[in-house]
């Protein structure tokens, strides 16, 4: 049995439509007094269309984000008003929108060094989020895209055997293949421990790559968490690649 469930569509507008309405529903659900819901957000073309959507759909339920958490799976080594901020498009286009309180809000400081950043950010997951089994801190949800080359957050193909198996929830990141070179990334080991991953892949050029990781044995970084999952909890895959 397959690591993931693919959802198709005709465009990334309805993508992120339907994304952004499953997400709603899933913090509908999760929505109890005192718990903390807590989903890690990535950066990219088709994460600004789910951002929008998710406003505007909002807008029109009565969806409380009281008990929400944001993180984020990666962030590049620059300050927050930065073009190449991821924090700065998700706070542009859906945390100042929905009036998300500042208390709930744990970016990734990418104009700390790199160390501080990872220190920081392990401190603030591990004061938030409940822990599994293995006492890590558990992510409800983690929301990734795919690059051309199969990469997920800031974890490239060819990462080295430190990078693949650490157990840390973050990691720096240097020499990264995509400017800027210094960023911070969630671990492989904190995606696999996440509650529910999704990803969505939209846009061109991604098709080879996309194959490649949903094979059994596929080599790319999506294949690497789409293998960690359990079949109790498949990477749920929204795409508008043709042909899948």
């Amino acid at each position: 049995m397959p690591n993931f469930e693919l959802f198709s569509f005709a465009g990334a507008d309805e993508l992120a439509r339907a994304a952004a309405s499953a997400w709603l529903d899933e913090i509908e659900m999760a929505n109890r007094p005192g718990k903390p819901y807590c989903v890690a957000l990535s950066g990219g073309r088709i994460m600004q269309r789910f951002f929008t959507a998710t406003v505007e759909q909002a807008r029109q339920r009565p969806v409380s984000f009281t008990n929400v958490h944001f993180f984020w799976a990666d962030e590049r080594c620059v300050p927050p008003a930065d073009p190449d901020s991821n924090y700065k498009l998700a706070n542009e286009l859906f945390l100042l929108p929905l009036n998300i309180p500042a208390k709930n809000i744990h970016r990734l400081r990418g104009e700390d060094s790199p160390a501080d950043a990872v220190s920081q950010a392990e401190a603030e997951l591990g004061r938030t989020a409940p822990k599994n089994q293995n006492h890590r801190p558990e992510l409800d949800l983690v929301i990734l895209g795919m690059g051309e080359d199969g990469h997920i957050a800031s974890q490239f193909p060819n990462a080295d055997p430190k990078t693949l198996n650490s157990p840390a929830p973050f990691l720096a990141v240097k020499n990264s293949p995509k400017p800027p070179p210094g960023r911070i990334s969630l671990s492989y080991t904190a995606i696999a421990d996440a509650r529910q991953v999704w990803a969505m892949v939209s846009g061109a050029g991604k098709e080879a790559a996309f194959r490649e990781s949903i094979k059994p044995a596929g080599q790319t970084p999506v294949a690497r968490v789409i293998q960690s999952r359990p079949p109790q909890s498949p990477v749920k895959v929204f795409t508008d690649l043709a042909g899948f």
